[in-house]
């Protein structure tokens, strides 16, 4: 994914481009996905959003708008995240150790006490022994996997989901034996609170909380250890993903199996039937799926079926949708951006690096690069270099220039001074970007400019920057030009801000400047409004 994705995320709206253009890794988490963390190309880390329990990990309990260093990970070479519900959070390094922070209350950092850590400490014995290559969070426990297949877990442990055979918490972390014991994990994951894992021969088992059926073993009763999946030996499951309480196995055909909970449809059957056992779900739209997605925070799933479609189900934004429901979206992040409540981020999400840049990465680099350009537009004695195919494809306008009868088409320069350089150049650079990179004081020379190139949705994009911008002293002058220029939405706001300010717009040098037939038409509509009722 590139750095655009980031936009589906509101949590950094607030970012510089220039910092968003140096993030490598980046994940959402928070029971309100109002918390953030960023690895940067540097290796630095930072912490942005909510910091409840001190879960950014910057050492204070403080709030931030801005990203702001998490220092004990800078350089730490970290190569994932997992999260509680807590929050707690558990970093993971390239050299195979864990840091734990944030809530405490349950043992969950796994550093001996229940203290809350406002800064990532090492989590030592006897993982400081040990190679993690994965790690996991339920909403109050954690496990980690070690390269030797082992799976050791701590925290909370009420229902057994630390899966060591009795119910007390556990404050470091312990291996988790029994079943597994002789047998080689290859994956982990976490549901609220239970637990399941995958063995390199493509067994699954699970731990912990059962109360809906989300161990799928065929019963309703906790586990205190691990315990197979058994009707589904012989099938060879690659990946496991589990939603709060219930679970999602792919095989490595591609067959998609469900159980546990599914009181919002997130089982995908057709109907709020919870089950016990694996079901297979079939939905021939969706052909063979290729990954799948689900989180301890909510009650969706996500899969990917043939030819890359997105397909949702679950609770979606407060609806139920009991059947796999194709999406307009690209990946796995992008629905639960969408759809999932609160939009918090299964895993993190690893931005492209520069040689493997999107294609609107492409376009963006490519806008004003002389180097592949093969048109110079000059306004006002500034050169600004375009490519004749881009600006055909997003501009009508442009699209009729450039045919062979427009002596325009076979230039490689054009002179162009109807509107300034800057107003232009955002033009352009709005059709390689789909973005306006303008102060709202020249939004109105652009609105002309998308008004005469008959650019509708960039004429809705000016009014918005100029409602922005609107005062007592300027809203005469933009009520007039919104006339001018037929753009009915600004005219209509204008209107009602000057209506709740017109004893001050009346008496503004802007208002006196305006024509008689608008002041007219002003007067009455104030009249029909009321204004003038005593």
């Amino acid at each position: 994914m590139s750095s655009s994705d980031l936009k589906n995320w509101p949590i950094f709206s607030l970012l510089e481009p220039k910092f968003i253009a140096s993030i490598q890794m980046a994940v959402v988490y928070g029971n309100l996905g109002n918390e953030a963390l960023i690895v940067t190309k540097d290796g630095m880390v930072y912490g942005l959003g909510c910091n409840i329990t001190g879960c950014l990990g910057t050492g204070d309990a403080h709030s931030t708008l801005h990203p702001k260093k998490v220092e004990a990970l800078c350089e730490k070479g970290v190569k994932t995240f997992a999260y509680g519900s807590g929050p707690h959070v558990l970093a993971l390094t390239n050299k195979g150790e864990v840091y734990s922070w944030g809530h405490n209350g349950f043992c969950e950092l796994g550093n001996g006490s229940s203290n809350h850590g406002l800064a990532p400490t090492h989590v030592g014995m006897p993982l400081s022994e040990k190679v993690v290559i994965d790690i996991a969070c339920g909403s109050h426990h954690s496990l980690a996997l070690t390269d030797e297949g082992e799976v050791y877990a701590w925290g909370q442990n009420n229902c057994g989901q630390v899966g060591s055979g009795i119910s007390s918490n556990q404050s470091a972390p312990r291996k988790i034996n029994s079943a597994l014991t002789g047998k080689k994990v290859v994956s982990i994951t976490c549901g609220q609170t239970y637990s399941m894992a995958v063995t390199n021969s493509g067994e699954i088992y699970g731990w912990g909380h059962n109360g809906v059926g989300q161990l799928g073993n065929g019963s309703y009763t906790n586990q205190l250890n691990p315990c197979k999946v058994t009707s589904l030996v012989g099938i060879v499951i690659e990946k496991v993903a589990c939603g709060y309480a219930h679970t999602l196995a792919l095989s490595d055909e591609g067959v998609l199996y469900v159980w546990g909970s599914n009181s919002y449809g997130q089982l995908g059957l057709g109907n709020k039937t919870n089950a016990c056992v694996p079901m297979k779900l079939s939905v021939p739209e969706m052909g063979r799926v290729s990954d799948i997605a689900a989180l301890h925070y909510n009650h969706i799933s996500v899969a990917i079926g043939e030819g890359h479609r997105v397909f949702m189900w679950g609770q979606c934004r407060g609806q139920s949708i009991t059947v796999p429901t194709p999406t307009p979206l690209a990946h796995l992040h992008d629905a639960l951006a969408c759809y999932a409540s609160p939009s918090v981020m299964h895993r993190p999400l690893f931005l492209y690096a520069a040689e493997e840049m999107s294609i609107v990465d492409c376009l963006r680099q490519a806008f004003d690069d002389s180097t592949t350009s093969d048109l110079t537009i000059q306004v006002q004695g500034k050169p600004i270099h375009v490519h004749k195919a881009v600006l055909k494809i997003r501009c009508q306008y442009f699209r009729t220039m450039f045919q062979e009868c427009w002596t325009e088409n076979n230039q490689s320069v054009i002179q162009h001074d109807q509107f300034s350089h800057d107003v232009y150049k955002s033009f352009l650079k709005y059709l390689y970007t789909d973005e306006v990179d303008l102060p709202p004081e020249n939004a109105l020379e652009l609105l002309d400019l998308a008004n005469v190139y008959c650019e509708t949705q960039l004429k809705r994009r000016c009014v918005q920057i100029i409602k922005q911008g609107i005062t007592v002293l300027n809203v005469a002058f933009l009520y007039s030009t919104a006339i001018e220029y037929n753009a009915q939405e600004l005219e209509e706001f204008c209107f009602k801000f000057a209506l709740n300010h017109m004893t001050a717009v009346i008496q503004t040098p802007n208002f006196a400047k305006l024509d008689e037939t608008t002041v007219k038409t002003f007067i009455i509509k104030a009249a029909q409004a009321g204004a003038f009722k005593t």
